[in-house]
């Protein structure tokens, strides 16, 4: 009777720990830069697929770096980690809940001497081409994340609001420069007024500017791309392994066509108006 009452017990107590254990879910939520749990098995962890860029651009917007931002719409929550990257969480029970990074920080966009927007790409795989996200700056009392939306199947568009982008001057290029590439700018910008170069060969110096200044991703990364595409492109033929011949190439959405009417700003000025501003 003792040895029945014994098992009893053990029954019960398997039943009811594997009863609650059905019931539990670990939910991948990132817990530093947007990256999840480091206690889940690695099978479950988001897995990116570049490591991030350097910070860069307006020394104000760089105090961003190392914190996160959440959204939620409909059963979605979206974590905006400036400089690192933005992952989507689906809030459901269901065992295979979804959970992805919808883009790793990459490059600024640039149009008419103004930083326009954030660029993070290569998020998770979407068909034939990697997931990415275009974060919008918005002036704002306070620093949060207010809208989320697909504008075309795999790419999004993120509005972050904050109070570091308020000053008219806050999103010049100019003032982010070296003495050295600021001195390049005016010279490529003489040359173009007095019709040296051409409208093209202008932006091109202008892009070679915002790489070695950091802002930009280089050409030579995309040149690298490629080479390393078609040389695995080759070993597969070569091996007579079937691939699928449609791949994304990275693609540049940069515009860098300036102005003579778009003031470069003081860079004094804007850290003198923003250095009471807290994020």
């Amino acid at each position: 009777m003792h040895r029945l009452l014994r098992l009893w017990v053990v029954f019960m107590s398997l039943f009811i720990n594997h009863g609650f254990a059905s019931k539990m879910k670990i939910v991948e939520e990132p817990n530093t830069f947007g990256l999840n749990n480091p206690f889940l098995a690695q099978g479950s962890r988001l897995q990116p697929k570049v490591t991030p860029f350097p910070v860069s651009g307006p020394a104000h917007l760089q105090r961003l770096a190392g914190k996160c931002f959440s959204f939620i719409e409909s059963t979605y929550k979206y974590e905006f980690c400036p400089f690192h990257n933005i992952t989507q969480h689906e809030q459901s029970y269901r065992w295979n809940a979804y959970s992805g990074i919808l883009g790793i920080w990459q490059e600024w966009e640039i149009v008419n001497n103004t930083f326009t927007g954030m660029w993070m790409r290569d998020g998770d795989t979407c068909g034939t081409r990697n997931r990415e996200t275009k974060v919008i700056l918005v002036c704002s009392t306070s620093s949060k994340l207010a809208q989320v939306s697909e504008p075309s199947t795999c790419v999004y568009s993120l509005t972050f609001e904050t109070p570091l982008v308020c000053h008219p001057h806050s999103l010049l290029v100019y003032p982010t420069l070296s003495e050295k590439l600021q001195r390049e700018w005016d010279e490529a910008e003489q040359a173009h007024y007095e019709e040296l170069v051409t409208e093209q060969g202008y932006n091109n110096l202008l892009r070679d500017i915002f790489e070695d200044a950091g802002l930009l991703k280089s050409q030579k990364d995309f040149q690298k791309q490629r080479e390393e595409i078609e040389r695995l492109r080759a070993l597969l033929t070569q091996h007579n392994i079937p691939f699928d011949s449609k791949h994304n190439e990275a693609k540049s959405t940069v515009s860098v066509t300036v102005t003579d009417q778009q003031p470069r700003g003081d860079n004094g000025l804007i850290e003198h108006l923003l250095e009471h501003v807290t994020v």
